[in-house]
């Protein structure tokens, strides 16, 4: 199954993913955060990390399921914990330095001679076909 489509069906499960959101950590990690729709109609997250193997072409994935009664519990602790390495642990450091965007300015000369610096997503196609 492909993460490109928002509408996915997982067998193993028989979950439905609603929503995915995918996020390039380094050249060798990607998270992927997905809303899944049980068979009753309700509705939880998944956040999966993979990382591909030094050795072959495999992935090694960790997966945590989170529960709707607990995301605001989850929220608060994560933003607590960031919130106190940013400004307990290390004040200094520029953390802003480390935000890539997926879009990418494109520069395209238009038959005036002028230049279109709309940005345009780029797809990523560097990822294999995430398979469960």
């Amino acid at each position: 199954m492909s993460y490109e489509n928002n509408k996915n069906y997982d067998d193993k499960r028989n979950t439905e993913v609603a929503f995915s959101k995918k996020i390039k950590a380094g050249k060798r990690r990607t998270y992927f955060f997905d809303v899944r729709e049980t068979r009753g109609n309700d509705y939880f997250i998944t956040i999966t990390e993979s990382k591909k193997r030094f050795n072959d072409d495999g992935y090694d994935r960790h997966k945590m399921f989170l529960y709707k009664e607990d995301f605001n519990k989850f929220l608060a602790a994560l933003t607590e914990t960031i919130d106190f390495v940013k400004t307990d642990l290390m004040p200094d450091f520029d953390f802003d330095a480390f935000n890539h965007d997926e879009t990418e300015q494109f520069v395209a000369e238009t038959q005036e001679g002028s230049y279109d610096t709309t940005p345009v997503e780029l797809k990523d196609t560097t990822v294999d076909e995430w398979k469960m």
